[in-house]
């Protein structure tokens, strides 16, 4: 009975020995690699592609407009006919300014004829000088009434090619102010013409923004539906002034290049970021509090194990905090879990950071 019981007390001896001697369990841990910044990120705008240089244009005479020959989008050549008006005002004027020319012709056909007569006349001896001087009077003042007719005849003739609006260089329709059938005044606005050969980016940042913009800042400019096609770009010019109802002032970016996707229209994101010295952002659930001081657990990728370091934090937020050091670029931290860690203990990476 004696040798029964102490064979007991040496299997149970051995149970709880064993059972001392368990390794602890591998324990499942999210993580994210380390990427260093040294880049602040300023916002991002939403903005478009326009053109540089964009002109007004309008009709150099009042009238009805009688046609419009083109639509918004249409790429238009040097000399395009754009809109017309009622032409029927100046061809009225042109025909009365060519029946003056016609009237001024005759009259000129016989005041040199006068003049003529009173010479030979003067030259026989038979004429007297005061009637000589009358008809050359008479027809220097004839040619001068012709002068002035062949000018009203040329000035209709413009008035009437006014009636005509045509695009003065290359150029694409981007708005139209007008309709067919509206009565429009000399100069007043009809059509915008852009010139599609030099593109810029144009965007509206906040007031307070712009007054606190780096000498260093970068703009980073993609397509809004394919971010692929992106470049940078410097301010050529912001308004002085920010607008009344939005606090914002328009900024126009020069393209460092214009790849293809950039059309006249385009919508486009705009990121502004600005060189700093480098530091680490990582999830807020990274981070474990211990007696005041805060710490990460940094993964072995080669043991699968893992070991507290203490942090330096900069600045917080719900989601993130930033440190100023204790870890370097390309190690892995764990995300996520981290009150349960224990020092040296084995841990399986999620998928996704294998």
């Amino acid at each position: 009975m004696k040798r029964f019981g102490l064979l007991c007390m040496a299997l149970i001896l051995t149970a709880c020995s064993e059972k001392e001697a368990a390794p602890e369990p591998v324990r499942p841990v999210l993580s994210v690699k380390v990427e260093a910044l040294s880049e602040e990120n300023l916002g991002r705008f939403a903005g478009s592609i326009q053109a540089r240089y964009e002109s007004n244009t309008g009709f150099r005479v009042g009238g009805r407009i009688a046609s419009r020959n083109v639509d918004v989008g249409a790429e238009v050549q040097k000399g395009t006919l754009l809109a017309t008006l009622d032409p029927s005002d100046q061809q009225n004027q042109l025909r009365s300014a060519q029946g003056d020319l016609a009237r001024v012709q005759a009259q000129l056909i016989n005041a040199q004829a006068s003049a003529r007569r009173q010479q030979a006349l003067f030259d026989r001896g038979v004429g007297a000088q005061a009637q000589l001087d009358v008809a050359n009077t008479d027809l220097k003042t004839t040619q001068a009434s012709l002068d002035q007719a062949r000018a009203a005849v040329n000035q209709s003739k413009d008035q009437l090619s006014y009636t005509e609006l045509r695009a003065d260089h290359k150029a694409v329709v981007t708005a139209w102010n007008a309709e067919a059938g509206q009565v429009v005044t000399a100069g007043q606005q009809v059509v915008t013409l852009a010139q599609p050969d030099i593109k810029e980016a144009v965007i509206d940042l906040p007031d307070t923004l712009v007054d606190q913009l780096p000498d260093d800042v970068v703009f980073s400019v993609a397509a809004q539906l394919d971010p692929s096609i992106h470049t940078t770009a410097i301010i050529r010019e912001i308004e002085p002034q920010a607008q009344s109802a939005t606090r914002t002032r328009r900024a126009r970016l020069t393209l460092t290049d214009t790849p293809d996707g950039f059309r006249l229209g385009t919508a486009i994101s705009v990121t502004l970021s600005s060189a700093i010295k480098p530091r680490i952002e990582l999830p807020a659930t990274a981070l474990q509090e211990v007696e005041g001081k805060a710490r990460i657990w940094v993964i072995d990728t080669q043991s699968k194990t893992v070991s507290p370091r203490d942090v330096t934090v900069i600045s917080r937020t719900d989601s993130s905090v930033v440190l100023a050091g204790g870890v370097k670029d390309g190690e892995r931290v764990v995300s996520a879990g981290v009150n349960s860690l224990k020092p040296g203990q084995s841990v399986k990476l999620d998928e996704d950071s294998q």
